[in-house]
C-alpha cells in the first residue's frame, strides 16, 4: 500500500495534467456550453419580441422590461402609468413560463456537465491507477479480506477525486487559519499500520516481556499534542508483546506483571475472551470517557507462560479463582540436580558453551573439577549439582580474568579457587569485624578449657549473597522451681517461633527421660550470651540441651568443641542447614586464637553428606589440626563432650552409677525432694457474685 500510494501520488496528477485530458475535458464542456448558449439566445429573442431583455447576474438570469429601447430600472418601473405597468406585467407572466422551462433545462445541462466531467475524471483516474490496483489483486489473489480492502480504496478514491487532482477538479481550498502541519494528507487513510511483523520469524514466535506495563503488554494508541489538544488516528495504534507473540508463546515474569497496575487484569480478560483488545486502561476500567479510537479485537492464539517463585503461584492459586482456570499447567524447576557422571558431562558441555558464547578461555580438567566441587557446595550436598547457573557463570568470568592476567591458555583450578576466594573476600567485612572482636576479647569465646553449663554453639549470619558461621556461647543456669525450661530469648522477645519450638522440645525430652517416677521440679534458663539480635531456627536445640545436662550433672563440657544440630523429644540429633558455613566459622575463630589440634565441630551424622568444605579446612583436618565429629543421639554427644559415659536406664528404672544420665536423674530427684519442703502457694479463686 505504501508503494501504491507513492505511485498514485505521481500517476493521478500526471494524468489530469496531460494534454489528452485537457482536450477531452474542453470538448465535453464545449458541446454542452453550445447547447446552453443556444437556449439562452432563443429565450432572449422571445423576450425581446415581448419588450424584455435577459440580463445575467450573479444570482442567475433576470427579465428586464425595455421602453423605447432602454432597460427600465426599479424606480422607473414604479413611475410608469398603471396601464403601462399592467401591460408589462401581463407580458412578464406570459414569458415566465418559457423562462422557467428554460431555466430547468439550463440546470439540467449544468448537471450534465458535472456528471460528464465526473465520468471523465473517473475514466482518467481508473486508467491511471487501475493497473496498480489490478497488480495488487493478482498478488493477493485468494485473500478475500485484501481484495475487499483494495476495492474499498478504489471506490473511495473515485468518490473523492477532487482531493487528489489539481486540474479538472481542483484540490479543496485550505482555510487560511489552518497551519500546514494540521492539514490532513488525503492519502493517509489508505495507509496500512503494520502493528506486528513476524514475516522474518522462523517457527512460532517466542516473546519474553521483562517490562509488562499495560501498554507494553496489551498495546496502546499513541497521541500527539496540537495546540493543547490531543489527537490520534489509526496510524498511531501500537501493538503489545501479546500481539508479537500471537500464534506462539509469551513469557512474563509474574512478579513484574503483578507490580504493574492493570496489566494482570487486562491479560486475564484477553485470555478469557480469546481476543486482544487495544484500549486505554482508563477507558477500559471506566475512569475516562473521552472520544478515542476503538480498534477491532484481534483473535488471540498465543500461549502465555508465567515464571516466578513457587510462593507467588500458591498465593495466586489461592486468592484468584480465575488464575487456576487460565493457567492450568504448573511446572517446577529444581535448584539442584543429581551429581552423576552423565550430569557432570552435561555440566562440562554447558561450561564449554558459555566459554564459546562469551569468548572466554576454556577450563582444563583441574578447573572443571574445582568448578563441579564449588557447584556441589552451592547446592550444599555432595551428591548434587547446583542449577543456579548465573552464580557458576560469574565464577567462570572472574576466573577468566585471572587466567588472562597470567597469560594462561586455560582456566585452571587455581583460577577458579581464586575467583571463589576473591568473591568471599569482597563480602566478608562483617565477619572480619566479629573475628577481631573475638580476638580482642569483646566477644567471649573459649576454645581451650572445660566449663559446666556452657557450650559453644554455631549459627549462620546471612548478608545477601554471602553467609558465614558465627560461634556464640550458650549457657544454662538451673535452680529449684516448677517453671521448667525458660528461654530468655523468648522472654526478651528476641526469639523466633522455630527457636521457641526447639526449646519447648527440650522440655519434652527431659520429661520423657527423667520424669518417669517423679514430677519435674526444675527451673532452667537458657541464653545466647552477647546476642543483641533476634534468634531463629532450632539448629542450636541440641547445644542448649547439652548445656542443661552439663549444669544438672555438674560435668564440664569441652570448650574446644563447637556444637550444632536440632533434637527431637526422643533424643535423636537431626540435620540442620548451613553446616559448611558453621564449621568454617568456628575454624576461623580457632585459627585466630590458635589451633591446638584438639579443636573441632560436632555435627549431626545426617549432615555428613552435606559437607563441601573449603580446602583450607579439609587440609587442616587431614593434618590433624582440626576435627569434625558426627553423632546420632544426645547420649553420643554428651559422652563425647564430657568424656563420661551417658548411661542407659536399667530394668528397675535407674541409670548406671557415675554416668551422665545417673547424675542428671539424681540431681532432678534431689531438687524434687527439696521442693517438697516448700508448700505451693495457691492462687486465690475468683468468687462469682
Amino acid at each position: 500500500m505504501k508503494n501504491f500510494i507513492e505511485s498514485a501520488k505521481t500517476a493521478l496528477p500526471k494524468a489530469f495534467e496531460s494534454e489528452d485530458y485537457v482536450a477531452r475535458r474542453e470538448t465535453t464542456i464545449q458541446g454542452l456550453e453550445e447547447k446552453r448558449k443556444q437556449l439562452i439566445e432563443e429565450l432572449s429573442t422571445k423576450a425581446q419580441q415581448e419588450g424584455f431583455i435577459i440580463q445575467t447576474t450573479p444570482i442567475g438570469l433576470l427579465l428586464i422590461p425595455v421602453l423605447d429601447g432602454k432597460p427600465l430600472s426599479e424606480e422607473e418601473m414604479l413611475a410608469l402609468p398603471q396601464k403601462t405597468k399592467d401591460r408589462l406585467q401581463e407580458k412578464r407572466e406570459k414569458l415566465e413560463g418559457d423562462f422557467r422551462n428554460t431555466m430547468r433545462q439550463l440546470i439540467d445541462m449544468e448537471r450534465q456537465i458535472h456528471e460528464a466531467l465526473k465520468k471523465l475524471n473517473k475514466e482518467v483516474a481508473l486508467y491511471s491507477i487501475g493497473n496498480l490496483v489490478e497488480s495488487l489483486n493478482e498478488k493477493y489473489h485468494g485473500l478475500p479480506e485484501v481484495a475487499g480492502y483494495l476495492k474499498a480504496v478504489e471506490s473511495d478514491m473515485m468518490d473523492n477525486l477532487q482531493q487528489f487532482i489539481r486540474r479538472g477538479g481542483e484540490q479543496q481550498e485550505q482555510s487560511p487559519f489552518q497551519l500546514p502541519w494540521m492539514r490532513e494528507d488525503p492519502y493517509k487513510k489508505y495507509e496500512v499500520n503494520v502493528i506486528i511483523d513476524n514475516s522474518e520469524t522462523k517457527g512460532a514466535p517466542v516473546v519474553m516481556e521483562t517490562n509488562p506495563t499495560y501498554p507494553n503488554l496489551l498495546g496502546k494508541t499513541e497521541k500527539e499534542a496540537q495546540f493543547g489538544a490531543l489527537t490520534t488516528d489509526f496510524t498511531m495504534i501500537r501493538g503489545g508483546s501479546i500481539h508479537k507473540a500471537n500464534g506462539g508463546y509469551l513469557i512474563i515474569p509474574v512478579e513484574e506483571l503483578l507490580q504493574n497496575p492493570f496489566s494482570y487484569d487486562g491479560l486475564k480478560r484477553d485470555l478469557r475472551d480469546g481476543n486482544m483488545t487495544i484500549a486505554e486502561p482508563e477507558e477500559r476500567y471506566g475512569f475516562l470517557s473521552v472520544k478515542t479510537l476503538k480498534p477491532q479485537p484481534i483473535p488471540l492464539t498465543a500461549k502465555v507462560i508465567l515464571i516466578g517463585d513457587p510462593y507467588l503461584y500458591q498465593m495466586m492459586f489461592g486468592l484468584d479463582a480465575s488464575f487456576r482456570e487460565l493457567f492450568k499447567i504448573k511446572a517446577e524447576f529444581d535448584t539442584v540436580m543429581e551429581r552423576t557422571d552423565d550430569k557432570v558431562r552435561l555440566y562440562a558441555a554447558g561450561v564449554c558453551m558459555l566459554c564459546e558464547k562469551e569468548n572466554l578461555k576454556h577450563l582444563d580438567k583441574t578447573g572443571l573439577a574445582k568448578l563441579v566441587e564449588y557447584s556441589s557446595r552451592v547446592a550444599d550436598d555432595q551428591y548434587k549439582l547446583s542449577t543456579q547457573f548465573a552464580i557458576i557463570a560469574d565464577v567462570i568470568r572472574e576466573a577468566n580474568f585471572y587466567a588472562a592476567q597470567e597469560n594462561s591458555d586455560f582456566i585452571t583450578g587455581v583460577h577458579i579457587k581464586k575467583s571463589i576466594e576473591e568473591k568471599v573476600y569482597r563480602s566478608k567485612l562483617i565477619q572480619e569485624k566479629i573475628q577481631e572482636m573475638i580476638k580482642r576479647g569483646f566477644f567471649l569465646i573459649d576454645t581451650v578449657k572445660e566449663k559446666v553449663g556452657q557450650v559453644n554453639g554455631l549459627s549462620v549470619m546471612g548478608l545477601g549473597d554471602f553467609a558465614f558461621g558465627n560461634p556464640s556461647r550458650v549457657t544454662a543456669s538451673i535452680g529449684l522451681g516448677r517453671e521448667g525450661v525458660i528461654d530468655i530469648e523468648r522472654e526478651a522477645k528476641m526469639g523466633g517461633p522455630i527457636h521457641t519450638k526447639g526449646v519447648l522440645i527440650l522440655s519434652g525430652y527431659i520429661n520423657d527421660k527423667y520424669a518417669k517416677d517423679n514430677p519435674l521440679s526444675l527451673s532452667a534458663r537458657l541464653v545466647f550470651e552477647q546476642n543483641y539480635e533476634g534468634v531463629e531456627g532450632d539448629s542450636a536445640s541440641s547445644t542448649e540441651l547439652y548445656s542443661i545436662l552439663s549444669a544438672l550433672s555438674g560435668l564440664p563440657i569441652k570448650q574446644n568443641i563447637a556444637v550444632t544440630g536440632s533434637v527431637n523429644q526422643k533424643g535423636e540429633v537431626q540435620a540442620i542447614g548451613g553446616v559448611n558455613e558453621k564449621i568454617e566459622g568456628f575454624f576461623e575463630v580457632c585459627k585466630l586464637l590458635g589451633l591446638t589440634g584438639i579443636q573441632g565441630v560436632m555435627i549431626p551424622e545426617s549432615n555428613v553428606q552435606n559437607l563441601m568444605l573449603k580446602e583450607e579446612v579439609t587440609d587442616a583436618v587431614k593434618a590433624g589440626e582440626f576435627n569434625i565429629y558426627s553423632v546420632k543421639t544426645i547420649d553420643e554427644g554428651i559422652e563425647f563432650l564430657t568424656g563420661t559415659k551417658a548411661g542407659e536406664r536399667r530394668e528397675d528404672g535407674t541409670f548406671e552409677e557415675g554416668t551422665v544420665n545417673y547424675l542428671v536423674d539424681k540431681q532432678l530427684k534431689m531438687m524434687a525432694e527439696k521442693l517438697k519442703e516448700y508448700p505451693t502457694v495457691e492462687t486465690p479463686k475468683k468468687v462469682e457474685s
